[in-house]
């Protein structure tokens, strides 16, 4: 009874079940890393180098006590992903302006990036599924492409504001009408969840990215000129309200036949 496929007995996941907790979690998660980076490589003048060194060491100190631990623990979950997305911030900073590719240069490569490290996590384990991260190897794939695409995010963001004339409120409506799409699909069709989610993974960030620069950037940049220091302790206040307060579980194996894409 056991050797059919897809009866296979649940196992707890060590990341967080996708619902709508998640994605308020998430995007709030990712204005807290545009404004916790552009505060310490602006405002604290660390500069793009020193601020991409100092948040990717904390990004590898938190990913290896994620996949150290034996369970999903949300505290721990999240401030890997908060990690994450300010180390994205300063390396698509860095890479944009001092590496002089631009946002549109810096965009394609980290987009070329991340879908060969999906291809490759797919080639490798047969899933791309966030309900198979409960191996040391899934969650090393899992890290990567979460880590690349919150630094992809962070340079779509950017040239949507500036290079194509949108602004930063343009912009946070764009990748807000791309979610607001995504869930059309996800309630109307039968397109892949797992395709969705990496989808709306990627647009989440680049809405933070648009929504953190509206924040603090100066109002003659169509910004509202907030102090970014203020603005990041208020989102990380948020999140860890929304961490207390709204449930959350961790995602469950569901077995090979629903885990692949």
């Amino acid at each position: 009874m056991n050797g059919h496929q897809g009866t296979t007995e649940p196992t707890a996941s060590k990341v967080p079940e996708v619902t709508l907790v998640f994605w308020i979690i998430k995007i709030a998660a990712t204005t807290l890393g545009e404004t916790g980076g552009d505060t310490a490589t602006m405002t604290l003048n660390w500069g793009y180098l020193l601020g991409t060194a100092l948040f990717l060491s904390l990004l590898v100190v938190f990913i290896l006590l994620q996949i150290s631990a034996r369970k999903f623990h949300p505290f721990l979950y999240w401030a890997t992903i908060v990690a994450s997305t300010t180390a994205g911030t300063t390396m698509a900073d860095f890479a944009d302006r001092s590496l002089a590719i631009g946002y549109a240069g810096g965009s394609s490569v980290l987009f070329a990036c991340l879908i060969a490290t999906l291809v490759v996590w797919y080639w490798s384990l047969g899933s791309i599924s966030v309900a198979t991260v409960s191996t040391p190897k899934a969650e090393a794939f899992y890290w990567l492409a979460i880590t690349l695409s919150q630094t992809l995010g962070t340079a779509l963001g950017d040239w949507t504001a500036d290079d194509t004339g949108l602004g930063y409120d343009g912009g946070a409506l764009v990748f807000a009408a791309g979610l607001a799409v995504l869930a059309v699909v996800y309630y109307r069709t039968n397109v892949s969840r797992v395709y969705l989610f990496w989808t709306a993974f990627i647009l989440t960030r680049p809405l933070g990215a648009t929504v953190g620069d509206f924040l603090d950037k100066p109002k003659s940049d169509g910004g509202m000129a907030l102090s970014r220091p203020i603005a990041s302790a208020v989102i990380a206040v948020f999140i860890i309200a929304c961490i207390l307060v709204l449930p959350q579980r961790a995602g469950q194996h569901p077995g090979q036949s629903d885990a692949a894409p």
